[in-house]
């Protein structure tokens, strides 16, 4: 193989300098001392203080873990079970409009999603008096409403790759369907319903535009409690809490890494079938 050439070493190393050392100057400068956030004015963690003392971001957050876990948790029931409709169930009446309601949150802009469902929650209300107000309910739903299609389309995936024959081994040794399901199929898709759930819950904890317009009064979320302090000029404070953001996302990243790591090496470890000494 060709040595790579010093100007594909260029354009990459270009490419991560754009994307990683904003990222840095914001962890850096939460650390400054100085009031406003693009003058350093020596090295200081008062910012993290005042972080931990500001109520209103501490809610905001509190109410957007809330959200993404509970509608992560239901994406992902509702999303295998979709995805399991779409690859086994094969060719019923309504497959082709099942399979358009599934794909159409993927393609359709925030914007649209997030107006259609302000103006469901507002006709149900005048209709069957639910629900009284938008809150954290209404965002729930909404985060609900279109991260359970990234899980199905996950799940589908999975399953389409997957070896059939197991299923199909266990029916013939006289297993139920509900048995095979649950001692064969959920243990083969659990990765994918697991990285569905990890995708739902970035997808909940990080949307703006849909929460924008599901939300209601005192139901603000951490990215828009961060978006109406942005406009108003990037305070300390907001660096300081993306830095223990970035710092919580590397932590989990790096111990994803190890475990997939201690995985393949156990793995590759485990003696072969039919080898010397089994």
């Amino acid at each position: 193989m060709k040595r790579p050439s010093t100007f594909l070493y260029t354009v990459l190393s270009f490419g991560f300098a754009f994307l990683y050392v904003p990222i840095f100057v914001v962890m850096v400068y939460s650390f400054n001392d100085s009031r406003l956030a693009t003058v350093w004015g020596g090295f200081s963690t008062r910012w993290y203080t005042a972080l931990l003392k500001n109520q209103q971001i501490l809610d905001a957050a509190l109410l957007s873990l809330e959200i993404a876990v509970v509608s992560a948790t239901l994406a992902t029931l509702l999303g295998t079970l979709a995805g399991l409709a779409l690859n086994r169930m094969g060719r019923y009446r309504g497959r082709t409009v099942f399979t358009g309601m599934i794909a159409a949150p993927l393609v359709m802009p925030e914007v649209i999603t997030g107006l259609s469902l302000l103006l469901l929650f507002v006709s149900l209300k005048e209709l069957i008096g639910w629900p009284d107000s938008r809150g954290a309910n209404t965002i729930t739903i909404a985060h609900i409403t279109f991260s359970m299609a990234y899980v199905a389309v996950i799940v589908q995936s999975r399953l389409a790759a997957m070896d059939q024959s197991l299923e199909e081994a266990a029916m013939d040794l006289g297993g139920r369907p509900f048995a095979v399901a649950r001692d064969i199929t959920l243990p083969l898709i659990a990765p994918a319903m697991i990285a569905g759930w990890l995708l739902a819950f970035t997808l909940s904890l990080d949307d703006l535009v849909i929460a924008s317009f599901t939300s209601g009064a005192g139901a603000s979320t951490l990215p828009m409690v961060i978006f109406s302090k942005v406009k108003l000029g990037i305070t300390p404070e907001v660096n300081a809490l993306a830095t223990i953001i970035i710092a919580i996302v590397t932590v989990g990243v790096l111990i994803a890494g190890w475990i997939v790591l201690r995985q393949r090496q156990h793995g590759s470890n485990r003696p072969e079938a039919g080898a010397p000494g089994d």
